[in-house]
């Protein structure tokens, strides 16, 4: 057994309820109301910038050419897809930049450039994986069960598609490689980051879904 396939069986029940989360199902039928969507999408493009910058931290801690060249290449895919979210989704779905972090986000985000900066190398890239390989595997359950001409298909389309599985691949193939050079006790302290990010993940959905303020107010 792979590490990777370790660590998803270790979080499998997480990305159960991730895929069964309202927000997902909504989502998938194309009855997900367009102010969560519009929260969601504020939050992802706060998300996307700490999250290159994130990849960026881990780049540059990175021994040989072609890993560092692999995680710029992860940041900038991270920026591209920030700029799309501006110049397409932002005009398509009417919605205006957000500055504010939900907490949610917020959490999300200061764990993982806690981890890219301060954990051990093969701990941050653990912390980052989750963020590549739920949303492959959760746009392609979508885009198995999407409701024809669902008005979020452009962002469906964006996860389930193959440009995408190939970055994930790299950070599935690296992952791996990083384990298999280690010893038990740090696969452990990956696994536990790998899990803490992956149940950041259900939480960001849930902010959407819940459209998150700061209590108290």
């Amino acid at each position: 057994m792979s590490f990777t396939t370790h660590l998803w069986q270790t979080i499998e029940p997480i990305y159960q309820q991730i895929l069964d989360h309202p927000f997902n199902r909504e989502l998938a039928a194309g009855s997900l109301s367009r102010q969560r969507f519009q929260f969601y999408l504020q939050q992802d493009a706060l998300y996307l910038t700490d999250f290159a910058r994130a990849l960026a931290l881990i780049g540059a801690r990175s021994e040989g050419a072609e890993r560092v060249v692999s995680f710029l290449n992860f940041a900038l895919g991270a920026i591209v897809a920030e700029r799309s979210l501006h110049e397409s989704y932002f005009r398509l779905y009417d919605i205006q930049p957000e500055t504010t972090y939900a907490p949610a986000c917020f959490a999300y985000t200061r764990f993982l450039l806690a981890a890219a900066a301060l954990d051990p190398y093969e701990v941050a890239m653990a912390a980052v994986l989750p963020c590549f390989w739920i949303y492959r595997e959760v746009g392609s359950a979508i885009y198995r069960t999407a409701q024809p001409n669902n008005p979020y298909q452009q962002w469906i389309d964006t996860y389930a598609g193959e440009e995408f599985a190939q970055v994930v691949q790299q950070a599935l193939n690296l992952t791996d490689s990083l384990a298999a050079q280690t010893t038990a006790a740090m696969r452990e302290k990956m696994t536990a980051a790998f899990v803490a990010a992956s149940r950041l993940e259900w939480l960001f959905w849930d902010s959407a879904y819940r459209l998150e303020t700061w209590q108290p107010a």
